[in-house]
Order: structure tokens, then C-alpha cells, then sequence
């Protein structure tokens, strides 16, 4: 795939082929392609802890918030939960601000998973206590974000943001629906020649 074309099918995947396994070898793949992303002052203060035990997913699932536009969803069901998680923290020994480190990692993830047959979905409305007792994370590693990964079985529209309305939706058929700002709505300026 081209960069394009993995950037189209990268969204923010809610329901998954639970069933889909996604081996631990997988997850590290993920993760050594994050460890090659930049990082700002080269400080690298990244880690992760990687899950993809069914019996601590279920654990995991109750900790999270799904899509906050969908109000009357409490986000997927079972058998469209996700095979795999990674939890994303800061290790707070090394720095106190990560600036970008935390997007150019997260993107890099889920461009690899993409490349894998994967979806994902970065989730940072967490029960951050809840996670790390259940998880045995040390205090020393601040938790920022959980990455639900799997197999996606849900259609993503992309289409014309209208009347600036940044909600996405799901229709009938519960494809889900992501309004996009148009490309000259984001240029503010070019200058230069053609």
C-alpha cells in the first residue's frame, strides 16, 4: 500500500473480529516500528505493556469509554471487542513533557497495523487507576493512552465536513460516518511559485 492508501484505511476502528488472535510477536512488530518513530530531545521516554490474554481484555474493557459522540452507545459488544491492547505510558524518570512523542508513536502503531490486516483505536478516556492495579504497572510509568487493536469488522466512511458539524455518526447499517475539513479549508496560505 502507499502511505496514502494506508492513511485512508487508519481509522478509529470500534468494532472488531474478536475472534481475530493477534499473537504477542505481532505486538512487538507494533512496537519496534514505534521505537524507530522520532522523538523529541531524543529522550525516547515511551513504554508499553502489551495484552492480548482474553481473560485480562475482559478485565481491561470495562476501564474504557467509547466514542464520545455516540451517546447512546456503550461501545462494542461481545464478539466485537478488541483481540489485543496496548497501553501506552510516559516513564516519568525521564522526562515531564513527551511534546509529540506520544502522536508520532501512536500513528506509527496504527500505520503498521493497517499494514497488517489490523484497525485500532486510541482510547484516552481510561480508568488510569484501575488499569495499572489490574496491569501491576508501577507508579513510575504514568499511563496516557490504551490502543484497542483487532481485526476491524465495521465500514468507516470518510466524507465533506458540513456546516463545520465535527460529529461522526452511525447510520442504519451502523456504518460509521467521519467528517472530513476540506483541504482548502486547512491551507491557509501558499506561498511560492507552482
Amino acid at each position: 500500500m502507499t502511505l496514502k492508501e494506508l492513511l485512508l484505511h487508519n481509522r478509529s476502528y470500534r468494532r472488531f473480529d474478536q475472534s481475530h488472535f493477534i499473537s504477542q510477536h505481532t505486538l512487538v512488530e507494533l512496537i519496534d516500528l514505534a521505537r524507530l518513530a522520532p522523538s523529541a530531545r531524543n529522550m525516547q521516554p515511551l513504554r508499553y505493556v502489551l495484552v492480548n490474554d482474553a481473560e485480562v481484555n475482559s478485565q481491561i474493557f470495562p476501564c474504557l469509554a467509547w466514542a464520545g459522540y455516540l451517546k447512546e452507545w456503550p461501545g462494542p459488544v461481545e464478539g466485537e471487542r478488541p483481540s489485543a491492547y496496548i497501553v501506552i505510558t510516559r516513564d516519568t524518570t525521564l522526562c515531564e513533557n513527551i511534546f509529540c512523542d506520544d502522536g508520532l508513536a501512536i500513528q506509527t502503531i496504527l500505520l503498521g497495523a493497517v499494514e497488517q490486516g489490523l484497525g485500532g483505536c486510541i482510547i484516552g478516556a481510561v480508568n488510569r487507576r484501575k488499569v495499572a492495579e489490574l496491569l501491576a504497572i508501577d507508579d513510575q510509568y504514568e499511563i496516557l493512552y490504551v490502543l484497542a487493536l483487532g481485526k476491524p469488522v465495521e465500514t468507516v466512511v470518510l466524507e465533506e465536513m458540513q456546516e463545520g458539524k465535527v460529529q461522526y455518526w452511525r447510520d442504519e447499517n451502523q456504518h460509521h460516518h467521519v467528517p472530513k475539513r476540506s483541504l482548502g479549508e486547512l491551507v491557509l496560505k501558499s506561498i511560492g511559485n507552482k
